[in-house]
């Protein structure tokens, strides 16, 4: 059997899963591998085993766009090979020679499936004694090595490498249900939605507009954040419903205790989330609130905002500390280092930390929310992320 370059997925999480639900999620996989490729216009054939993905095309390419995809735990440039000793040693010779110097600490990490008359801790001497006879000199560590070959020996074939390229784990997107995001321009909500990606959500988002309440810098930031988001679901739209929220705004400060204001707001942008989820079909909402972080965020508080709804309000940050939450933001693209003005004019000086629901209702009945609702819910504009690039979309009345 020739050797071959491939691009090796491996695939963790999802073969702890029964055969049917293991169907189902293989299919979202690949789908979302097709997706990434096509999207960067990516010539590649595929081959699907227990376990593991091979990809051929231009594997230099190819590995960094695979290991962004949601389901992989990690991707290797590869030589595949027959899965004799033989020709795996071969391969293995081939590989260690552009990087093994004698003197350095080496390991070779075997593994065999379904392949007999050898075993796993065989093939791996084997291995080293064919790099041995080529590079003699090496220090065997199998603690410390600062270089490792991989091989395995599977009923398909050989599969040689010496790298490993951090996937991101989770499930493969579109295996988990539809939720709609309470989308901002901050640092938690773009993190929160991630993670929920990660588990297979599909999102939207909904960034509610203060206009001349909220900092001039708000809009843009939020839209941004949706652009990056969409680098993570790559050939997939990333909707984005930008809600008018000034009429809110001004009927509120009007007439309501302002001391509960970031209540009565939170609750609003529950309710027309729920609005707009209801009529696309979505299972959830979500939303980046932490416990504690701001007054809104107490457990009252967040109980009183979710009796909004009665859709579930999932809430993937709940626990984090700010400096994690910050830390992912930064590794997957949402941290704005100079965000510029996206401050928000109606918080009060002393926000209510506790709140009673029979009060919060009292005042929200000296509003029209019904009517409030519904206009921000219907003339809402939608913008589309796709693939690094966002632009509005023309709804037709």
């Amino acid at each position: 059997m020739e050797t071959n370059t491939a691009v090796m997925v491996r695939i963790g999480e999802l073969w702890l899963k029964s055969e049917p639900v293991k169907k189902q999620f293989m299919t979202a996989l690949m789908r979302n591998i097709r997706a990434a490729l096509d999207a960067k216009d990516l010539a590649y054939q595929t081959e699907e085993y227990r376990g593991r993905v091979l990809i051929y095309g231009d594997a230099e390419k190819i590995a960094p766009e695979v290991a962004r995809i949601f389901g992989i735990v990690d991707v290797s440039i590869c030589t595949t090979c027959g899965n004799s000793p033989e020709e795996i040693s071969s391969a293995a010779v081939t590989l260690a020679e552009k990087k093994l110097k004698a003197g350095m600490r080496f390991a070779v990490r075997a593994r065999r499936q379904q392949v007999k008359g050898i075993t796993s801790q065989e093939l791996a001497r084997i291995v080293a004694d064919a790099v041995w006879e080529k590079i003699p000199d090496f220090v065997v560590d199998l603690d410390n090595p600062e270089y490792e070959l991989f091989v395995e020996a599977r009923e398909y074939g050989g599969i040689v490498y010496d790298d490993r390229i951090p996937g991101q784990g989770g499930l493969p997107l579109g295996t988990a249900g539809k939720a709609m995001l309470l989308l901002s321009a901050g640092i938690d909500s773009p993190v929160a939605a991630w993670l929920l990606m990660r588990r297979g959500v599909v999102l939207s988002g909904m960034f509610m507009d203060g206009g001349r309440w909220a900092g001039p810098a708000t809009k843009n930031l939020a839209l941004d954040n949706a652009r990056i988001l969409s680098t993570w679901s790559p050939g997939r739209n990333f909707p984005v419903w930008v809600v008018n929220m000034e009429p809110f705004f001004d009927a509120m400060s009007a007439a309501c205790e302002t001391h509960y204001t970031c209540i009565y707001c939170k609750r609003f942008m529950m309710r027309v989330a729920d609005r707009l989820a209801l009529k696309g079909k979505y299972d959830a909402l979500a939303s980046g609130e932490n416990l504690g972080q701001v007054a809104s965020q107490t457990i009252q508080n967040m109980g009183v905002i979710t009796a909004s709804v009665k859709t579930p309000i999932l809430r993937p940050i709940l626990t984090y500390d700010k400096e994690d939450t910050v830390a992912i933001a930064r590794r997957i693209g949402t941290f704005h280092e100079c965000p510029g003005d996206t401050g928000c004019r109606a918080v009060p000086k002393k926000p209510a930390t506790r709140s009673d629901i029979d009060l919060i209702e009292t005042q929200e009945a000296k509003l029209n929310l019904s009517d409030l609702i519904e206009n921000a819910a219907t003339t809402a504009e939608l913008w589309i992320a796709r693939d690094g690039n966002i632009s509005q979309k023309i709804v037709d009345a």
